[in-house]
């Protein structure tokens, strides 16, 4: 209970909870979840990010926004299988949800780098889809 009152507080106070919140001594296992959990939402904001400045870069190229799209889905729904299956192990278990949270947060990062490689081809790059700025 005091641990939702400071949350509250910190936030109402302009604090971030991650902030309040030492991660990487986290003393139990409902501190990583919450850990786990913000680090996947800040990579997948980054992610979005970068995602809507290449879908902008392919704005007069809609062949290649279209397979953009369909890259992505499947990415996600690889991402989302392969997760399952690396942390099965630990399913039913209280640790399970912040092992599938970590697991998902670093293939979202590699994602993440994947597509910013995208945002900086050199001009010239026949391989790359992505038109430079």
């Amino acid at each position: 209970m005091r641990r939702i009152i400071l949350t509250a507080a910190l936030t109402l106070a302009g604090i971030s909870v991650a902030n309040a919140m030492d991660c990487d001594n986290a003393p139990d296992q409902a501190t990583m979840h919450v850990c786990a959990d913000m680090a996947l939402k800040a990579t997948d904001k980054q992610l979005n990010i970068t995602y809507q400045a290449i879908t902008r870069r392919l704005a007069d190229n809609p062949d290649t926004a279209k397979l953009l799209v369909k890259s992505q889905r499947a990415w996600m729904a690889f991402r989302d299988a392969e997760c399952a299956f690396r942390t099965s192990g630990v399913s039913g278990g209280s640790a399970y949800p912040t092992v599938l949270l970590t697991c998902i947060d670093g293939m979202t990062r590699t994602r993440l780098d994947t597509l910013k490689e995208l945002m900086n081809c050199q001009e010239g790059d026949m391989s790359c889809p992505v038109p430079a700025e």
